[in-house]
């Protein structure tokens, strides 16, 4: 269970990440309890689950970067050796699985399309799974992800 003070430590963090040298002495002092009650109280939620990660969200294109939404038609029997040579790419930030004839849906950030097309086309390659549609996008929309606790 979570209390009134790990909800407002939850609400911080997702919105509004002190980025300073002392950053849980700073949610501390905004929830007031002291630095090492905000970071156990982080620790905590994050072994429980109800953090699942943190860290930051970068716009790619503004670094350079290109980005792009992959759906592959994998059979079941391959799905396990494919997720896997999938996440070995450093690039690759999302990947789920669906219910959907196009059942791996994954993200992939490179440098340049040049290499996601040859990242994919070594997906393909040792994988045997050559059916991926890659979809950049057009239109970028971004919604505020963050969830009110």
């Amino acid at each position: 269970m979570i209390d009134a003070i790990d909800r407002k430590i939850l609400n911080i963090i997702q919105e509004d990440f002190p980025v300073e040298e002392e950053p849980f002495r700073r949610i501390g002092e905004l929830v007031g309890i002291g630095e090492d009650e905000a970071l156990d109280r982080v620790v905590r939620l994050k072994e429980s689950g109800i953090i699942r990660r943190m860290g930051a969200v970068f716009d790619p294109k503004k670094l350079g970067y290109v980005s792009t939404l992959c759906a592959a038609r994998v059979p079941d029997e391959k799905v396990p050796d494919f997720v896997e040579v999938v996440n070995a790419c450093k690039g690759v930030t999302h990947n789920y699985r669906r219910a959907h004839e196009y059942n791996i849906w994954f993200t992939v950030i490179a440098s340049s399309r040049e290499e996601i097309d040859s990242f994919l086309r070594e997906v393909g390659e040792k994988t045997g799974v050559t059916d991926i549609l890659n979809m950049p996008a057009t239109r970028v929309f971004k919604i505020n992800a963050a969830f009110k606790v």
